[in-house]
């Protein structure tokens, strides 16, 4: 039963790290493609022309993280005593 749990659990790993892998793959050669156009017309481009929308976060990565807990409850009241 353990070794059958265990195989799930690799596979299932393994599934999901090979797409994360894709779209990792994905948005890299997207960006390669962007920098070799930038490299061939070897300008400066103004805000106005440049597009910022590559540089937006995506909704389903967020979703993702984890969220940070601090290592300790900081409290104000004590420091102007």
């Amino acid at each position: 039963m353990f070794k059958i749990i265990l195989s799930v659990f690799l596979l299932t790993s393994l599934v999901y790290a090979s797409n994360q892998k894709k779209i990792h793959d994905k948005n890299i050669q997207a960006q390669l493609e962007k920098e070799k156009k930038y490299a061939k017309e070897q300008r400066f481009y103004s805000e106005k022309e440049y597009d910022f929308s590559s540089a937006e976060v995506n909704p389903e990565s967020v979703k993702n993280l984890k969220e940070i807990e601090p290592l300790y409850d900081f409290d104000m009241d004590d420091v102007y005593d």
